[in-house]
């Protein structure tokens, strides 16, 4: 599950539904990738938006918020345990080091349901 992360000033005012499908497909990805865009508030707190392959603009993803904190420590921005808001709620992502498995720990909610008729 492919991802690319940018930093950027404001995720509020970036051109996300733009940018987005634009990185989304570019070259460099053959398959596809999808796009973080996150707002560093402290390094122990990001915001974050997430633009997904094929989808488009979700608001929560789990594997961008693991992405985009790994990707903040790897470049010396975050420290090892981070709050990322996202649109839907805030998770929490803890990574201690290159041999160590990400964590994610977080609630779940119902957002939707329905019935499938075929």
């Amino acid at each position: 599950n492919p991802h690319a992360i940018l930093q950027v000033a404001s995720i509020q005012t970036f051109p996300v539904a733009e940018v987005g499908p634009v990185i989304s497909t570019h070259r460099l990805f053959p398959k596809g990738v999808n796009v973080g865009f996150m707002e560093i508030v402290t390094p122990r707190h990001i915001l974050l938006r997430t633009f997904e392959r094929g989808a488009g603009e979700t608001l929560a993803c789990g594997s961008n918020a693991c992405a985009a904190v790994v990707s903040g420590i790897r470049n010396a921005l975050l420290e090892k345990n981070v709050t990322v808001e996202l649109p839907r709620g805030n998770l929490s992502v803890r990574w201690e080091n290159e041999t160590a498995p990400v964590i994610l720990s977080g609630p779940a909610m119902q957002v939707y349901s329905g019935n499938i008729e075929y």
